[in-house]
């Protein structure tokens, strides 16, 4: 096999994709940090401001040694900011896709509530219905097995901070299993309850630990927690 390099390249700031930062990137993937309010890929209304169309374009403008488009490897939910990475080739995207429940990633939300146990794990079979919500069924067979882990690590009277690892990668995987156990995601519109002083859903993919898909090395990335709001006497980063 011949010699490849996997270093990272320094991206041309004259197409930064807008919305997007990019972490890291080489000869095979691509990893940024999305904000919220950013779609991964296009739906039926929108084509263009999503993160895989942004991406496409600074493959073609801004690295001329690219194979000239991206290829999802996950999805990480409009409201949803934080870590995601994207493949430069089929097989690479293969490869993370075959990988990806070994993989380890991680994020940090902000439900209602104390939870009594202040570290767990969550399962459950996810189905969708045909209004697009998510919810728990006991029938294997409907159902897709999804595991969430939690661990509290800061709590006030009303609000919880957690860290989360997420085991599988379901559709609102993390939101339905916290709503379902009576802690819902703060600024949650679907699964949550209605809450004013909420600006955003406060839940960020905070970080994904990963094998390269051509060395097979271990790589980690990590973003900062964003700025979030102050809930009454709670002030939280998020």
């Amino acid at each position: 096999m011949p010699e490849k390099s996997s270093s990272s390249k320094t991206p041309s700031k004259k197409y930064q994709p807008k919305g997007l930062t990019i972490l890291y990137e080489d000869e095979d993937i691509l990893v940024v940090d999305k904000i919220q309010g950013l779609l991964t890929m296009g739906t039926d209304r929108e084509k263009e401001k999503t993160a895989h169309f942004l991406l496409n374009e600074y493959a073609k403008k801004g690295n001329v040694r690219s194979r000239n488009r991206v290829f999802i490897v996950h999805r990480l939910d409009r409201e949803t900011s934080g870590v995601l990475i994207f493949a430069k080739s089929e097989e690479a995207k293969l490869f993370l896709q075959d990988n990806w429940q070994d993989f380890s990633k991680n994020y940090v939300a902000v439900v209602h509530g104390k939870l009594q146990e202040k570290d767990g794990i969550i399962t459950s079979y996810l189905l969708e219905n045909k209004a697009f919500r998510v919810y728990s069924v006991k029938d294997p067979d409907k159902g897709k097995f999804s595991k969430t882990g939690y661990t509290v690590i800061k709590e006030s009277d009303k609000f919880s901070l957690l860290e989360i690892n997420l085991f599988t990668g379901r559709k609102h995987q993390i939101r339905v299993h916290l709503s379902e156990k009576g802690h819902p995601v703060v600024g949650d519109k679907i699964y949550g309850k209605p809450d004013r002083e909420a600006k955003r859903l406060a839940l960020h993919a905070s970080s994904l630990t990963i094998y390269h898909p051509y060395t097979h090395k271990e790589m980690s990335f990590e973003t900062d927690i964003p700025l979030y709001v102050s809930v009454a006497s709670f002030s939280i980063v998020l």
